[in-house]
């Protein structure tokens, strides 16, 4: 019975076109020659194609076989990543790495990791969502994903494991029509000052709790999304702590400026972690992620 093309000819195949002979094929393949030129012979005899021109000192490939060689290494290729996916899935990769993104770190270094990731395991599928800080921790939890990248903690969870890898700096913003009418030019404020002014925060849709270093004023106006935090903002209804990499393209005179405090810095740097949750097994994409992370952003030796 024909058979064609199978995994071994087609390899067998390819390493004579890319020796130039049978000889270093077979040297190659770990094979004598006549192996080799037998099993040439007998899938030329199965498609009924001359493959190589027998006639010189050494073969050369037909015409018939230059057309079929694209779709030949386009095969090997695509057997050589179904092997490796099979031997990656019994070491233990995953169908599907997970991770939820607090919205205000998408602008941080965690993307160069995953395009490693990528290379060394590229049948991975990978989902990236974008939540706020609560809602990606209860995804963490309830198992919806595997990893989460969110802000310090203001408690531990003993049930959590972390890898530090960036921070991000989040400043007090505010519509300079408002601010002027909150201070004379160029006088900073106070805490106090803020207290009956309304504030915008970005919190989880099911979180009641805000965290207490961002907390200043006495009502609050809630969103799930920066951006909107933003726009706010810039709508003169109020103030709000936001990332630095996300107002800077906004700044301006007439537009959005820092509040300048008298007594106190209008940042706060908070720190930012892949966190996962110890009690459940990592895949290798996982795991390797988080080495990945580590490896990226090492924490600085102690004196």
């Amino acid at each position: 019975m024909k058979t064609g093309f199978d995994s071994d000819n087609v390899n067998l195949f390819l390493a004579v076109l890319d020796q130039g002979s049978f000889s270093a094929a077979a040297r190659t393949l770990g094979r004598v020659p006549s192996a080799v030129s037998m099993a040439i012979a007998q899938l030329e005899a199965e498609l009924d194609l001359v493959l190589f021109d027998r006639t010189g000192r050494e073969p050369t490939a037909t015409e018939a076989a230059k057309a079929l060689e694209p779709a030949a290494r386009q095969l090997a290729h695509q057997l050589r990543m179904l092997q490796g996916h099979a031997l990656s899935l019994h070491r233990g990769l995953e169908r599907r790495l997970s991770m939820a993104i607090a919205p205000e770190l998408l602008t941080a270094a965690w993307q160069a990791p995953l395009a490693v990731l990528a290379q060394e395991f590229p049948a991975l599928e990978v989902e990236i969502l974008t939540a706020p800080q609560a809602d990606a921790l209860q995804m963490l939890h309830s198992g919806s994903v595997q990893l989460a990248l969110v802000f310090e903690r203001t408690a531990i969870d003993e049930k959590e494991g972390f890898q530090e890898f960036s921070s991000e700096t989040l400043t007090a913003v505010i519509a300079p029509p408002l601010l002027a009418t909150l201070s004379a030019a160029n006088q900073r404020l106070r805490p106090a000052d803020l207290l009956d002014l309304r504030q915008m925060v970005v919190v989880g849709r099911d979180e009641e709790q805000i965290d207490p270093r961002l907390l200043l004023s006495r009502q609050v106006w809630r969103t799930d999304n920066p951006q909107t935090a933003l726009s706010l903002v810039q709508s003169g209804l109020g103030w709000a702590y936001l990332p630095r990499s996300l107002t800077t393209p906004h700044m301006g005179p007439s537009t959005l400026v820092e509040i300048g405090f008298a007594n106190m810095s209008n940042e706060v740097r908070l720190w930012a972690d892949v966190v996962w949750i110890k009690e459940r097994p990592l895949g290798l994409g996982a795991q390797r992620y988080i080495d990945l992370m580590r490896q990226a952003h090492p924490r600085p030796s102690q004196p």
